[in-house]
């Protein structure tokens, strides 16, 4: 995982005789506590599970409330979706998808599953290096862009002293430890149809939030079939939609037709970039809720389709119609165990601790997912009320020949398609370890030709790139290039795990 209390957490989950799934969902908990400032309670998840030989889907996304409609939110001196305050809250999803993950598959008791979050939030921890630097950057856009009440309740909860706890600084939140007791006793019901979601609604109504209790007992986590593409012999895996797991699959696709024999090549990079924004201009047309999609995934991953958009690439860069990039706020984890059960889990509030609003007495941040909704009534992803949006995080999943390789993802927004096929290329392609996989260096494609690079990345391919008429630039303030988590399983049983060095990651094994 991204942080070695949460890894720890989930070893501690198998050490007491749970499964990965225990784990995962144990992991997942605690990171909403030791690293807020990328998912919290308020946000959404999504998981493929493989279990007794077979793949399993969850989309826990949830949806835009009954009161959310473009009329709305246009009413109140809107364009295009806010990022901060009510109007881009949706229905979360994550407490759901525990309870969803538990229920299905899980050993241990709830209860149990969810100790170690709750210690954490009770007791206290000290904040990491990464989580506290976004920390301190959130500090400084939230008191921007939020008005009263909202603020203050914010800074009362994550920023108590009036800025972001410092990286060593002992941080905890007893609301989030009560929220988390209560999801635990009740199996989530209590968020969803009890107390909590009373918390939600009173809120809402004091402060001019659409959403509402109905909207929350209405919600239900939704198992669907996995997606894959074949890709050199291994099959990749991604949720379909709404997620945008389907642009790294696109990408992949169009990227297959191409013999990549050097990965610090300029043909190499520049093919790896031409596809990506290709699929993403895709991604972005089509890309919703599916029940409301025009075009279906299958259309958009046949030979027909790929091979028409593999012949748009040409020696120089392309810039097809895309949206601009997403920011993220996003954390990702693996989770395998000696049976055989592997979790690729995501979960996110987005673009940090996303929309603003916290429900006193909670501890719950809850996310701004409707950011990504358009207003646009033509648009295949406009605001409609029970509608999931086009969603960023995706978590990903190899296999084999009918067997389990193991699960990545990296999170980041925008980013993550692209990390997908950055890492999965690494693996394939070249052949790296899982570890030297995370760690080499990355690019990422932002919009038109504009092209961000790590200060590590090859300049001399960096100078080609820039020749065929890519907008080369080297991110020399880090960047947010994502943050990536591998578990790899070998044909004799061995397990491998790789942690991502741009975050405070570790890995757990026992």
């Amino acid at each position: 995982t991204s942080h070695p209390l949460a890894a720890q957490a989930g070893l501690h989950i198998l050490r007491q005789g749970g499964n990965a799934i225990d784990a995962a969902i144990a992991t997942a908990a605690t990171l909403t506590v030791v690293e807020p400032t990328s998912n919290g309670l308020g946000g959404d998840a999504f998981a493929i599970v493989w279990v007794d030989g077979q793949m399993h889907g969850l989309n826990s996304s949830g949806p835009a409330p009954r009161g959310l409609t473009v009329d709305a939110v246009r009413a109140q001196g809107h364009t295009e979706m806010p990022a901060y305050g009510w109007l881009p809250v949706t229905v979360p999803g994550i407490p759901g998808a525990w309870a969803a993950l538990h229920r299905r598959f899980g050993r241990l008791p709830f209860r149990q599953v969810l100790e170690p979050a709750i210690l954490y939030a009770r007791e206290g921890f000290p904040v990491s290096p990464v989580a506290g630097y976004f920390w301190s950057r959130a500090v400084r856009v939230y008191d921007a862009r939020l008005p009263e009440p909202l603020r203050s309740e914010w800074f009362r909860v994550f920023a108590p002293e009036g800025r972001a706890p410092r990286p060593g600084e002992m941080w905890k939140s007893v609301d989030h430890a009560h929220t988390l007791e209560v999801i635990a006793e009740s199996h989530a019901e209590a968020f969803y149809k009890g107390e909590i979601a009373e918390h939600i609604e009173r809120f809402a109504l004091e402060t001019g939030g659409l959403i509402r209790k109905e909207d929350l007992a209405a919600f239900e986590p939704a198992w669907v079939q996995p997606l894959s593409v074949r890709y050199r012999g291994y099959d990749v895996w991604e949720l379909p939609p709404n997620g945008q797991g389907l642009v790294a699959l696109m990408a992949l696709r169009i990227l297959e037709g191409y013999d990549l024999r050097d990965r610090e090549d300029v043909e190499t990079v520049h093919r790896q970039v031409e596809a990506m924004k290709l699929a993403f201009a895709d991604g972005r047309a089509h890309i919703t809720d599916p029940r409301r999609m025009r075009v279906s995934p299958e259309a958009l991953l046949s030979d027909e389709h790929i091979a028409s958009r593999r012949a748009l690439i040409s020696h120089e860069a392309l810039d097809p119609a895309a949206g601009p990039p997403l920011r993220g706020g996003t954390v990702y984890l693996a989770a395998a165990d000696g049976e055989g059960n592997m979790v690729s889990y995501i979960q996110s509030n987005y673009m940090g601790f996303g929309s603003g609003v916290v429900i006193p007495g909670t501890g719950i941040a809850l996310q701004n997912r409707g950011h990504t909704f358009s207003l646009d009534e033509q648009h295949v992803n406009v605001l409609e009320p029970g509608k999931r949006t086009y969603h960023t995080i995706i978590p990903g999943f190899l296999t084999r020949d009918g067997q389990p390789v193991g699960p990545f993802g990296v999170m980041g927004g925008f980013m993550q398609p692209q990390g997908h096929l950055q890492v999965v290329s690494n693996l394939i392609d070249f052949g790296l370890n899982p570890q030297a996989a995370l760690d080499a260096p990355r690019w990422q494609w932002m919009e038109g030709k504009r092209l961000v690079v790590e200060p590590g990345f090859p300049i001399h391919v960096a100078q080609a790139l820039a020749r065929r008429g890519h907008q080369v630039e080297v991110a020399l303030d880090g960047g947010s290039f994502g943050r990536g988590e591998i578990i790899v399983r070998s044909a004799d049983g061995v397990l491998a795990g790789a942690t991502e060095p741009r975050t405070d990651g570790q890995v757990a094994a026992w």
